[in-house]
């Protein structure tokens, strides 16, 4: 049994997802009935709804479990490796045509990308199962952080370009406008994937989608986030093109500062709370140093 902790007045219809585990193939009979709770006296635990609650039935066939965990009303099947998968694409081209326009070893800095964005997928990956223990259990089928692609990929970026004998500096500021434009086409990938959902709402502004368990009107976060990396990126990509002579590495600092910081800002409209009390406000604070900065570095240089 599934229950909606609260539901916000006026945020109209809800979809509710139950998905029952280890069923015999084949085609179930599937009935909903409104069940009133009662107390230990058998006398209703809450006062009856103002109008009669519906029921209903329908049938339906058992399926793959991976698939059925991420089948949902308001959700699209594959959306999230999509178009992740596409902004990493975007990311890499808008890399290419940059560091040929800054006259840097695009080969090089293909190869050291790629190996990068591969290290990002596993940081991902471990990242997410750290700050999500209960779904060890389901290692490959659990989620991803952002997080800790780009600590990652990063990491791997800035050490293997320095190998492979790169400018590392002037790497790392044509990457910036990829990364974030990267984000930008993923985050679209979360919200139709039901995946980092903001809060349900009443307002009109509030958009219906669905976290694979509870489709309601909600804050859409995600495209918040995905418009907030694409002005980023937007920016950065400006300051690619204008800056001459190029400030290396200070671009990419500001770039990915300003994008984390903006995290921090949103992370309220998000269901999932923080896992820490003081590390939103500890990284809004460290990130709004290194933006300003980074900033100040550009303008007098």
């Amino acid at each position: 049994m599934r229950t909606i902790q609260r539901v916000v007045p006026g945020s109209g219809r809800v979809a509710l997802t139950s998905r029952v585990p280890e069923l015999s193939a084949g085609t179930w009979e599937v009935t909903a009935t409104p069940v009133v709770l009662t107390g230990a006296d058998g006398s209703p635990a809450q006062p009856p709804p103002p109008i009669p609650m519906p029921q209903g039935s329908s049938s339906g066939a058992t399926a793959f479990l991976p698939v059925v965990n991420v089948r949902a009303p308001g959700v699209r099947i594959g959306a999230w490796p999509a178009l992740v998968g596409l902004g990493f694409v975007a990311a890499v081209i808008l890399q290419w045509v940059l560091g040929v326009q800054r006259d840097l070893p695009v080969g090089r800095i293909l190869l050291v990308s790629l190996l990068a964005g591969l290290v990002g997928l596993v940081g991902a990956k471990v990242y997410y199962l750290q700050t999500h223990r209960a779904e060890k259990k389901r290692t490959l089928t659990a989620g991803m952080s952002v997080q800790g692609f780009v600590m990652a990929a990063v990491s791997v970026l800035v050490l293997a370009g320095w190998v492979a004998g790169i400018a590392v500096g002037a790497m790392l500021d044509v990457t910036a406008p990829g990364l974030l434009l990267g984000m930008t086409i993923g985050r679209l990938g979360c919200f139709f994937g039901g995946c980092c959902v903001g809060l349900p709402t009443a307002s009109r502004w509030g958009i219906w989608s669905s976290d694979r368990g509870v489709g309601v009107r909600r804050v859409p976060v995600q495209l918040f986030e995905s418009a907030m990396a694409g002005t980023v990126a937007t920016l950065t990509l400006l300051a690619v093109l204008l800056l001459d002579p190029a400030v290396d590495g200070l671009l990419f600092l500001a770039g990915l500062s300003a994008y984390t910081l903006g995290r921090q800002v949103l992370f309220p409209l998000r269901v999932v709370p923080r896992k820490t009390a003081n590390g939103r406000v500890i990284t809004a604070m460290v990130t709004g140093l290194v933006l300003v900065a980074s900033v100040v570095g550009l303008l007098v240089s």
